[in-house]
């Protein structure tokens, strides 16, 4: 069994943190192993939204850290929790949310949330859409 790389995690220096900047970052091609059947993937699209401070998470580093799961087993809840937890770790952001939409498994699918932060709906600014609202922004889910 694999294991996660938080130390693939990137951070570059925030040029506006007296900003409320509400980031959302979309990740579709999400791969893990289920813990049951390691042979079975499980495939999800996560949603990542924040409110930085200091710092912002550098793409490609975070792009290479959720690539990193690929050979890891883990179950959903497990697996969003601790991306969560290694992306605080990394930034330590205002705010965060991550949704891991994770694909029909058994006839069932899971969306989980976890949160981190305290800051009031009215310090986090609203998107006019999202990519979660309009997937087919993105070319896999077309």
């Amino acid at each position: 069994m694999g294991e996660p790389a938080p130390e693939r995690l990137e951070v570059i220096e925030n040029e506006y943190p007296n900003r409320h900047t509400k980031l959302e970052l979309v990740a579709p091609e999400f791969t893990c192993l289920c813990p049951e059947k390691p042979s079975q993937p499980d495939f999800a699209t996560f949603v990542i939204e924040y409110v930085p401070d200091e710092y912002i998470v550098e793409l490609k580093a975070l792009k290479l850290y959720l690539t990193s799961y690929r050979d890891v087993e883990i179950y959903h809840e497990p697996a969003t929790n601790r991306i969560l937890d290694d992306l605080v770790d990394a930034c330590s952001p205002r705010w965060m949310r991550i949704t891991g939409k994770f694909n029909t498994r058994g006839g069932i699918t899971t969306d989980v949330t976890v949160e981190y932060g305290e800051l009031d709906e009215a310090e986090i600014p609203e998107s006019q859409s999202t990519r979660t609202e309009d997937l087919t922004r993105i070319q896999s889910e077309q």
